[in-house]
């Protein structure tokens, strides 16, 4: 669902700009997804009995290919359906060869320029992918656990022992000290002393550090280098040991001494079951802790000790920084600045080793002497390896790295290799590249705000100098009705290519941007994209009514002039505030501006308006400017609603291809006379009013009613009298200051009368009056609560603030109308 709300507002984005005749670029594309594919990959051969370390490299990668020929397509196909409008020609992958190549050689380059090195770091550890991860790639989830408050016997003492809180007793094999805060006087005499591990009976000495809380737990720290970041760092300082007790997979080791295979977490339940009957536990509480887990497996992250390659990310990000700070590049909402700020400004080197096959592999090459080469293809590395090291050295002396490479270490190159894959070796951009380099708008979700976006832009600095893109619109996430985030784990996500099966691609693409502004989570329910089908069977409908009417050349169409006029004022009106919208990247405003205009103004007043009386004709005139209209707003929809836009534009008249709507221009704003839309909306409001009288008293809408109305603005109403007439079902139209026994209501200073014969009951009629006059009254006051406020006055648009004191105004000339109606009335 995610994927579909991202796709349908890029395809609202691409249509948009094409119908405006830019060279509208879109490619579609898929990353590798090294984590992910080879744990699917590994699950569907187990399911045929086979191990994954029972294959050779080469045995594994075929397989891996032919699950992606199979699957690695189906969201492209998906998309299709969706009507996303990509460049499919252009489809990429980040394994293609070109693509593979350029990932290869930005490694290189990268080395050679001494921003990638390899060490000995403490990574993030996934034990079920077992693999290395990024800060990035670690999900902090909080969740309920145990604290376990350890004793500690003091060496040399039979009865004294120390208390230590911990959540994870299955690391205590490898603790190498406990440390107290020097400033805590609860254990100034255990200074220099020795404690004793509990099971394994192991002494380990007691240092000093004010790093340690002294409010936390007991106040003091036990401290496993291998196993906790802070421990590594604290370990380093003081020079202590580091004793690893975990396999690569979670599980137990020889160093552990007792428990040796035994999962983390079944050895930690042992081992506070085996503390409890050496009464060495004196309790476990509650807790509830931030814990790590893997973006990709959901596994808990291990802190890991591991032999890694590394991007040095200080240096290589400020331009990145910088660019975004400075709005060359563009967040939307701005909102989302403060969270890039933060990551870039605490940016950690980048983990860009995996433990995996599937990927691209390390292109370095290891030497008998145990020294490595980095080169782009093993024959350049031993031609270095020769001249460096030993001109004797051959091919088979030379084993390249076994692992791959981040996958979005591909993926960053994205917006220059799908143009370009060579210029990251030649350093020259071809002329695609050129045309295309820094692109427009990229539409992705937040949680990739560092993963992917930031890495983009720094590697569009590092290698063209210049921003990969103008404008980044960030989703919100697609949650359920209890506020959980749709995913397949959770069971809670409907298949999007089934509600476009029941509800219409249209219908859903509407649906789910009715309520998904920038950066804001998207409350999904099915009423959305049931909204989004009523909409398109209302399109429908009325291309049916205008279809199906007769028309007689004879036929004098001056009637309607006041009508066309206004409705092509209201669409220009709404051109305007639809393109505003789309400037501002207000994407679903604009969908429900579009929605207003159509649904209310086109097809609830301007076809009533217009439409003839049964089974009679319509003159020449206003058929031909009511399917003008009608294929304007085709135009305006079609972003948003692809496939009945064009359907429709294709029955109105016979088109070729060359005059699909998808090629057709987007309108440009005509002058509008926004006084005519004000005037038109008080006319509606009378409509409306009088339906709302007769629906109150039980009146039939065949019943003709009089309606005279007390205003300073007769030739308001003489204009639309036409209207008024049609659509009110009057019999006649008066203006007088008063009518006996009648019914009234206000509409902005107009007081309108509707006689009701003997029928009328006074009381009843003061209080519908004083409840209008209250409601009047609250909203004029929530209105003056705005101008009052002097920071909205300075810092709104001067065309909000004026249509504020509109609104004051009009309910200041109600009231009076209304407080002149009950003086009327006694």
């Amino acid at each position: 669902m995610g994927h579909m709300l991202n796709n349908t507002i890029q395809d609202v984005l691409i249509r948009r700009a094409r119908m405006q005749g830019k060279n509208a670029c879109w490619v579609p594309g898929t990353d590798h997804a090294s984590i992910a594919t080879e744990a699917k990959v590994v699950n569907m051969l187990k399911e045929k009995g086979i191990d994954k370390k029972s294959l050779t490299r080469e045995e594994f990668l075929k397989y891996a290919w032919e699950w992606k020929e199979k699957y690695g397509g189906i969201i492209l196909e998906q998309l299709k359906k969706l009507g996303a409008s990509c460049d499919w020609d252009r489809t990429a992958f980040t394994m293609d060869p070109g693509l593979s190549d350029a990932v290869i050689s930005v490694f290189v380059d990268l080395y050679r320029k001494g921003k990638i090195y390899r060490g000995v770091r403490m990574v993030n550890w996934d034990p079920k992918g077992k693999t290395a991860l990024s800060d990035d790639e670690v999900i902090t989830k909080e969740i309920a656990s145990k604290l376990y408050y350890i004793k500690y016997q003091i060496e040399g003492s039979a009865n004294e022992f120390l208390t230590i809180a911990t959540t994870r007793p299955e690391t205590i094999m490898a603790d190498v000290a406990i440390c107290i805060n020097p400033n805590d006087p609860r254990f100034t005499h255990l200074k220099g002393k020795k404690a004793i591990i509990p099971l394994i009976n192991r002494a380990i000495p007691i240092i000093e550090d004010e790093y340690v809380d002294m409010e936390f737990g007991t106040g003091c720290l036990k401290v496993t280098p291998a196993h906790d970041i802070n421990d590594y760092e604290l370990g380093i300082k003081h020079k202590l040991e580091v004793i690893d007790i975990l396999n690569d997979d979670g599980t137990l080791n020889e160093k552990a001494q007792i428990l040796v295979g035994e999962d983390r977490f079944i050895a930690r339940k042992k081992i506070g079951k085996m503390l409890e009957e050496i009464n060495q536990l004196e309790k476990v509480e509650d807790y509830k802790s931030n814990v790590g887990h893997s973006e990709r497996t959901d596994a808990v992250i291990e802190p890991k000790l591991s032999l890694q390659w590394f991007l040095k990310m200080e240096e290589i990000t400020q331009p990145a920084l910088k660019s975004v700070m400075d709005d060359v590049i563009q967040l939307h909402p701005p909102k989302f600045k403060n969270m890039y700020r933060v990551w870039m400004e605490n940016v950690r080197d980048w983990c860009i080793s995996r433990q995996l096959w599937w990927g691209h592999q390390i292109p370095a090459f290891y030497l008998p002497n145990g020294e490595f080469v980095v080169a782009k293809t093993k024959e350049e590395a031993l031609e270095i390896a020769q001249k460096e090291y030993d001109s004797k050295y051959t091919l088979a002396d030379l084993k390249q790295d076994e692992d791959v490479l981040d996958t979005w270490f591909s993926s960053w190159l994205w917006p220059i290799s799908v143009f370009d894959t060579d210029v990251f070796t030649t350093g020259k951009p071809n002329e695609e590249l050129k045309y295309y380099y820094p692109t427009n708008d990229l539409v992705t979700a937040p949680e990739i705000l560092f993963f992917w976006v930031a890495r983009m832009i720094i590697a569009g600095y590092e290698y063209l100098g210049e921003k990969p893109f103008k404008n980044v619109y960030l989703t919100g996430i697609v949650r359920d009705k209890l506020g959980r985030k749709m995913s397949k784990s959770l069971g809670n996500s409907p298949d999007p290519l089934e509600l476009i099966a029941q509800y219409g691609a249209d219908g859903v693409r509407t649906g789910m941007l009715f309520s998904s502004p920038a950066g804001n989570d998207l409350p999904y329910d099915d009423k959305l994209v049931e909204q989004g089908r009523n909409f398109a069977n209302k399109i429908w409908n009325a291309f049916r009514l205008v279809k199906g009417w007769e028309i007689d050349p004879k036929l004098d169409g001056s009637v309607n002039s006041s009508s066309i006029e206004w409705f092509e004022n209201r669409f220009n009106q709404a051109l305007a505030e639809i393109n505003d919208h789309f400037e501002k990247f207000r994407i679903s405003d604009a969908l429900m501006t579009t929605y207003k205009l159509v649904w209310g103004d086109f097809c609830s007043w301007y076809l009533e308006m217009i439409k003839p009386e049964y089974q009679k004709p319509i003159d020449q005139a206003t058929y031909n400017k009511t399917i003008e209209l009608f294929e304007d707003i085709l135009k305006i929809l079609h972003p948003f609603m692809p496939f009945i836009s064009e359907e429709i534009w294709h029955q109105i008249k016979e088109r070729s291809v060359e005059d699909s709507l998808i090629l057709a221009e987007w309108p440009e704003v005509k002058s509008f006379n926004t006084k005519i839309t004000e005037e038109a909306a008080q006319i509606f409001e009378v409509v409306s009013q009088i339906r709302n009288l007769r629906a109150s008293k039980g009146m039939s809408p065949k019943e003709a009613l009089d309606l005279s109305i007390n205003t300073q603005r007769p030739e308001l109403y003489t204009r639309f009298q036409a209207v008024l007439e049609k659509l009110a079902n009057l019999s006649s139209l008066n203006f007088a200051s008063k009518v006996e026994n009648a019914m009234s209501f206000v509409v902005k200073a107009d007081e309108c009368f509707v006689p009701m014969g003997d029928s009328i009951d006074v009381e009843e009629e003061k209080a519908a009056i004083q409840k209008e006059l209250e409601y009047t009254k609250g909203f004029l006051n929530s209105v003056m609560k705005k101008l009052s406020n002097e920071r909205f006055v300075a810092g709104a648009p001067a065309q909000v603030v004026e249509n504020e004191k509109k609104k004051q105004a009009d309910a200041e000339a109600k009231i009076k109308a209304l407080e002149e109606s009950l003086e009327k009335l006694g």
